[in-house]
């Protein structure tokens, strides 16, 4: 791991600026950029701590807050460690902020975040990596989707509900996909049941994506997120293992001072 250097950025958007975190390895780089998408909790110290965990293995990342409409974060009141079977209430406050966050606004967004990153002194000129987790799983999809020609990679955390029935559901537009993409599922997940996963993995299949689906044992949804109840340590390290794996083959990598791609000295 290097050392990293992280700030706050605000971005421009259509509706606003948006409050963000920008982290990157502590050089002259520049380095492969990686859009990092939240959770439904936000933007909080344990997420940054994962953005600098990327940006310490050679990547420039940037961490906006979707719920920008709602305001800077934070937006919720959360307690140090969270449990929402401790602490119901938080999903009043959540669940309508997430979903007045539509498919729209996402690309919308996601349109202003890729333009960031691409302006960013700090960044190569080559494409992306998206990861996201919960929620930020389909927002990672949906970026992939309408932007193929900026993104390489999508990996995608305990998302949930992302082959439904609904007219929006994020497989339905996966066909669009040209980024290598690699989903690690919780078991027993309610909001991403077994059929959901099939039906999804089919998709990709069938649009000739390469990807790869896993379901981590006994793993619940949020498992990489140590501030909550759901925090399993085995499959947060799994998950590290595939994303880096993931992103060292996507995206072209400059060693420092050789003029050579190559993943940096750590």
């Amino acid at each position: 791991m290097t050392a990293v250097r992280g700030t706050t950025v605000d971005i421009t958007t259509q509706d606003g600026a948006v409050d963000a975190y920008f982290v990157r390895p502590d050089g002259d780089g520049p380095y492969p950029a990686v859009l990092f998408y939240m959770d439904a909790f936000g933007p909080r110290p344990h997420l940054r701590a994962m953005a600098d965990r990327l940006a310490g293995a050679g990547y420039a990342v940037l961490l906006p807050n979707v719920f920008h409409r709602e305001g800077r974060a934070p937006l919720f009141d959360l307690p140090d460690f969270i449990d929402p079977g401790a602490r119901p209430e938080l999903w009043d406050r959540i669940l309508p902020v997430m979903l007045a966050l539509t498919p729209d606004l996402a690309v919308r967004d996601a349109a202003a975040y890729l333009t960031w990153l691409a302006d960013s002194p700090h960044t190569t000129d080559g494409p992306v990596g998206v990861t996201g987790y919960c929620m930020g799983a389909a927002l990672a999809l949906r970026t992939a989707s309408a932007f193929p020609e900026r993104v390489a990679a999508v990996g995608g955390f305990h998302g949930g509900r992302l082959a439904t029935d609904a007219p929006d559901s994020p497989h339905l537009t996966v066909e669009r996909i040209t980024a290598e993409v690699y989903l690690g599922f919780a078991d027993n997940d309610s909001s991403m049941p077994p059929e959901q996963i099939e039906l999804l993995d089919r998709t990709l299949t069938e649009a000739g994506v390469t990807h790869r689906t896993e379901v981590y044992p006994g793993a619940s949804h949020g498992y990489t997120q140590a501030d909550t109840a759901a925090y399993d340590a085995e499959a947060a390290e799994r998950h590290w293992t595939a994303l880096l794996d993931l992103l060292d083959r996507t995206l072209v990598r400059p060693v420092a001072d050789s003029g050579t791609p190559g993943r940096p000295e750590s």
